[in-house]
């Protein structure tokens, strides 16, 4: 018998949900029951109402494993989700959502292109499928992921103007970015801030931005700051990504830890500002630096690290954008789904009960009362 004591919030189906910022005060712990007999002696049903962070005290499946936070049972048991009611509702928001999208891109013969990609992103994302492997030396990429996208540390963007057709145009004008950046510097000394506490631990104190664009959404008043950058990054029709825009400082004799930001979907080009020499980049098993007025473009799900053993501060342009090898389709699901996370994360979507929940409380009721009165169907 295997017991399993707690699940933590960073388990793989809390990984897309888990950065929203919504208050919850009921969690539900769910055992996925697969076929339609279940007995007491093979199938245990846990159905409750946690604190905390989805506690599941003393849970026992009879023969069970577990592997990467997921119970796995030759019985009836396949798989145990914890997740709260607002994640639930959440997760049926989003598969609303690409079905709206399926639509839109379906064309009249009904071919069109298809997300089935970025639905098995969703059950990835969810921990219902298994985590994604690694296709190269440091590649790590994670539950958020879609499959079948070419993985390789570093990509020379300015010399694919097919897949890239903005980047050789943001290189002959890096000249603007420079100098409206250097004349704000000038002026302003505290431009840069942290993002978060997580940032402070794994990007280290050293590292601070000013975001230009997130999730979609410019800041208009940092835009005002930077206009002449602003309007060449609009002209460019840049497929910016989630994750948007900034500037970027590293300050002297500091670095970025080791870490991979899991999403295989996004790529990061870094725009050289002030590079001091001696500045290095290592992504995966390749170690290179930064030019001024160049782009260095990495792919974020590998492993990454930066270094500045200088006594000058290295400043660059981040861009995220999508990965060439997604469709129309399945940028603009994608686009969908990270939107609809913002919304919850800013309360936008009111907060519903689970269709999923609603549907199954009279099949539940029944379910407990055989297995408590110790009968059998």
């Amino acid at each position: 018998n295997t017991s399993i004591n707690r699940l933590s919030s960073s388990t793989a189906q809390y990984k897309l949900y888990n950065q929203l910022q919504v208050p919850s005060t009921r969690y539900q712990t769910i055992i996925k029951i697969m076929g339609t007999k279940m007995t007491t002696r093979s199938t245990i049903l846990v159905l409750g109402l946690v604190a905390g962070i989805a506690d599941v005290s003393s849970f026992t499946v009879p023969n069970a494993k577990v592997a990467n936070n997921r119970v796995q049972s030759p019985g009836n048991v396949q798989t145990l989700f914890a997740l709260t009611e607002r994640q639930m509702q959440f997760w049926e928001d989003v598969d609303d959502t690409l079905n709206d999208v399926e639509v839109v891109f379906k064309s009249d013969d009904g071919q069109g292109q298809g997300i089935d990609r970025i639905r098995d992103f969703a059950k990835s994302a969810q921990g219902i499928t298994p985590a994604p492997q690694g296709l190269a030396p440091g590649h790590q990429p994670s539950e958020e992921n879609v499959e079948g996208l070419t993985a390789k540390p570093f990509w020379d963007v300015a010399s694919d103007p097919i897949n890239f057709p903005w980047a050789e145009k943001l290189e002959a004008n890096a000249h603007i970015i420079a100098e409206e950046f250097q004349a704000k510097l000038d002026r302003e000394q505290a431009l840069f801030t942290g993002d978060s506490a997580w940032q402070n631990n794994v990007m280290g104190a050293g590292w601070s931005a000013f975001r230009l664009q997130r999730l979609g959404v410019w800041n208009v008043q940092n835009c005002k700051e930077f206009p002449r950058t602003y309007d060449l990054l609009k002209s460019l029709d840049i497929p910016i990504a989630v994750r948007g825009v900034c500037f970027a400082r590293q300050a002297p004799g500091s670095g970025v830890q080791p870490h991979s930001d899991g999403r295989n979907f996004i790529l990061t080009s870094h725009l050289g500002l002030k590079i001091p020499e001696g500045c290095w980049i290592q992504v995966g098993e390749e170690r290179t630096s930064w030019e001024e007025g160049k782009l260095t473009t990495l792919d974020t799900s590998f492993e990454h690290s930066t270094g500045n053993p200088t006594k000058l501060d290295r400043h660059v342009l981040i861009i995220d954008f999508w990965h060439p090898d997604l469709t129309e389709a399945e940028r603009a699901a994608l686009e969908a789904v990270y939107d609809l996370r913002n919304k919850f994360e800013t309360g936008q979507v009111p907060v519903r009960k689970p269709r999923s929940l609603v549907e199954a409380e009279g099949g539940l009721k029944g379910i407990f009362g055989s297995l408590f009165s110790g009968g059998e169907k």
